[in-house]
């Protein structure tokens, strides 16, 4: 599902201190190129002092006013996130009319909307990045500690690569508690480590999550290490990384047949997050990716 575009409001925001308590973003399938989505309570009893939470952690919160309802959200990831407030009815005297649209900065709250003393479903859209990003010609250095070269599934592979999040994404083979290494300097802005690998033979099955890191960089796209093992993330979300620095160790978590670590750059795009093209330098060389995997490399999400 799209999200709605039809009387998007671009909004200046007011900026505020983040709550305290605010949980941090869980990436919750590196594959949906909407992480964010949640609806408020049911209808007829909001909104109300409070709020809810996406499922990529940015939180709606509802302060009661005298003329009205506030609608805040609340980043808490080490970089700025696109939201957008939706109800599932007209809301007359809503300002901005919704949909509401804005950015919210790093670690940070926004005032998205004031509402009137209505009772409307809502619906919050949360997305990494800002939609602001300029993409630079950079040449992105090897992410793995590693002298060879494995690539399982390159640009638009058939498994898993065929959608606009992950279209040139990289699958690099990688045996499990490879280190993982920047590809660019960057800040990193979020990062998961808990969820279990892919055991083989093992009691637990495949999982929807994948352990990540995601690094910002200075013109607003995003790097994402995915896959990493359990406990395998070794950076803290706003920390600064140099190229070369290890940041995690390489797994089998989430939707995975086998270790490696999933490597893709992005820029979010519309309220989407949208891969882009990139150079990289490789063990032996410059890399010249293609759209489709070569005939003698498995697939490999």
């Amino acid at each position: 599902m799209k999200p709605a575009r039809a009387g998007a409001v671009a909004l200046a925001l007011l900026a505020a201190a983040a709550p305290a308590g605010a949980q941090s973003l869980r990436w919750s399938d590196f594959r949906d190129p909407r992480p964010g989505v949640a609806s408020s309570t049911p209808a007829g009893t909001g909104p109300r002092a409070g709020g809810f939470t996406t499922s990529g952690g940015a939180r709606l919160r509802l302060v009661q006013r005298d003329d009205g309802v506030e609608a805040w959200v609340d980043n808490p990831l080490a970089g700025p996130v696109e939201a957008m407030l939706h109800a599932d009815e007209a809301v007359p005297g809503s300002d901005p009319p919704l949909p509401a649209r804005g950015t919210v900065p790093a670690q940070s709250g926004a005032l998205l909307a004031r509402l009137p003393h209505a009772r409307p479903r809502l619906r919050l859209e949360a997305v990494p990045g800002s939609p602001n990003a300029r993409p630079r010609d950079v040449e992105y250095g090897w992410p793995l500690r590693t002298g060879s070269l494995r690539i399982q599934q390159a640009w638009g592979g058939r498994y898993s690569h065929a959608d606009d999040a992950n279209r040139y994404a990289v699958d690099l083979a990688a045996p499990a508690g490879t280190p993982v290494l920047a590809a660019r300097e960057g800040v990193v802005m979020q990062a998961e480590g808990g969820f279990p690998d892919v055991a083989a033979g093992g009691d637990e099955a495949p999982g929807d999550r994948a352990n990540f890191v995601r690094v910002l960089h200075d013109d607003g796209t995003m790097a994402l290490y995915a896959h990493l093992q359990r406990g395998g993330v070794l950076v803290e979300p706003g920390r600064r990384v140099r190229r070369g620095d290890a940041i995690g160790l390489s797994g089998n978590s989430g939707r995975s047949t086998a270790p490696h670590l999933h490597f893709v750059v992005q820029a979010n795009r519309g309220m989407r997050l949208h891969s882009l093209p990139f150079r990289m330098f490789g063990p032996q060389g410059i890399l010249r990716f293609r759209e489709t995997p070569p005939d003698d490399a498995p697939p490999s999400p």
